[in-house]
């Protein structure tokens, strides 16, 4: 018996390839990045009170629609970017382990942040702004840091009870650590100011991020 011929409706109505689907899966996250950053310079340069989604959409390069699909309402999008701030900010944090060197894994993880202050300013500035106004957006999220930072506080301890590091406050040591990166972008203008420049190039972070690691490493007497 022959086999059926495969019809135009029974063609189009077929499943979508995997390659077509991974296509699609690249679009989508290619857009939805597109937006976040352009979210994060508009709310960070008009707060979340004065940002629209026009004005994201006009950074974007993306049809105001295309924003509404993507992330429905400028609420949603305003939680997507704190999250992903947040995000990007923990994971450098997995290299801190009970079997890592901690002079390694603490110097890469202070480089990662300064690294995230310079290349998304605009992030750390809408998170910033967020827990001046007591971060009703991001209170929940927040309770996602507490077992991180717990997790990773034992760890430290743990490296300062064998003798591997100086006595620390582990806890407060990430707080120490979060202070002296995020600065660079949260108070850009500041250090502007005191510096002589209009704007911080590579060669400041790269001279900041010298100082920051080679400080906070003493500290730790690493």
């Amino acid at each position: 018996m022959k086999p059926k011929a495969t019809t135009p409706r029974a063609r189009a109505t077929a499943s979508p390839a995997p390659e077509d689907d991974a296509i699609k899966g690249q679009i989508r996250q290619a857009n939805e990045n597109r937006i976040l950053g352009a979210a994060e310079k508009v709310f960070a340069g008009a707060g979340f009170g004065g940002a629209t989604m026009a004005a994201i959409a006009t950074a974007s390069g993306l049809p105001k629609a295309n924003l509404h699909y993507y992330f429905g309402s400028k609420d949603e999008l305003y939680r997507a970017v704190l999250a992903r701030t947040l995000s990007d900010w923990l994971v450098p944090a997995n290299g801190i382990t009970a079997d890592a060197d901690p002079r390694t894994a603490l110097e890469q993880y202070i480089r990662a942040k300064m690294a995230m202050s310079a290349q998304r300013p605009d992030g750390s500035r809408v998170f910033a702004n967020e827990m001046l106004h007591g971060a009703p957006v991001l209170k929940e999220i927040l309770a996602t840091v507490h077992p991180m930072v717990k997790e990773k506080a034992a760890v430290i301890q743990g490296w300062i009870n064998a003798g591997r590091m100086a006595p620390v406050d582990a806890t407060h040591l990430f707080f120490t650590i979060w202070a002296a990166t995020q600065t660079y972008a949260d108070f850009e203008v500041q250090v502007c100011a005191v510096l002589g420049r209009k704007s911080l190039g590579k060669k400041d972070y790269a001279r900041a991020t010298e100082h920051v690691v080679s400080l906070l490493l003493r500290g730790c007497g690493l």
